[in-house]
């Protein structure tokens, strides 16, 4: 009962060695762009707000969702008044985080106790704002309770 090898009689057929024809391709002629006075270059561009921030962007968030709305209505108000262009306010998803907590100390795993906090989320994007709408937001008074998040784009 001795296991026997088996070993095949075939040979591998020689592989045909082909040589790939390269064709190079004419290098690409580059141009190098004619120079413009500074008068028509002026001319084809378009003119923009004078300012550097091409919009902002406002996260709210808050425990009480009315509390919240109160805060998404004074921003609104401001930046229309200013003249900017307003997005939103967009409401995100709500967290909701829970946590257990055993009622003794110790013992009686079964008797608990749930809490859950929720935290609503808004989202404002302002355009087209200027120096005033700036202005104008930083003199703002919210409601407390309210986190924001101002971010320059």
């Amino acid at each position: 009962m001795n296991p026997t090898k088996k070993t095949s009689t075939k040979k591998a057929a020689p592989k045909a060695e082909k040589k790939a024809s390269i064709k190079k391709e004419p290098a690409a002629k580059t141009r190098k762009p004619k120079a413009q006075p500074p008068e028509e270059a002026l001319k084809e561009t378009p003119k923009k707000h004078v300012t550097g921030i091409s919009g902002i962007r406002i996260r709210l968030s808050a425990f009480d969702h009315r509390v919240l709305d109160e805060a998404a209505a004074k921003i609104l108000d401001t930046a229309v008044r200013s003249g900017a262009v307003v997005h939103g306010p967009i409401p995100l998803p709500t967290t909701i985080r829970k946590f257990t907590v055993n009622k003794s100390t110790f013992v009686h795993k079964n008797a608990r106790d749930q809490y859950e906090m929720r935290i609503h989320r808004r989202l404002i994007d302002l355009t087209e704002t200027t120096f005033k709408t700036v202005e104008s937001l930083q003199s703002l008074s919210l409601p407390s309770g309210v986190d924001i998040e101002i971010k320059m784009k």
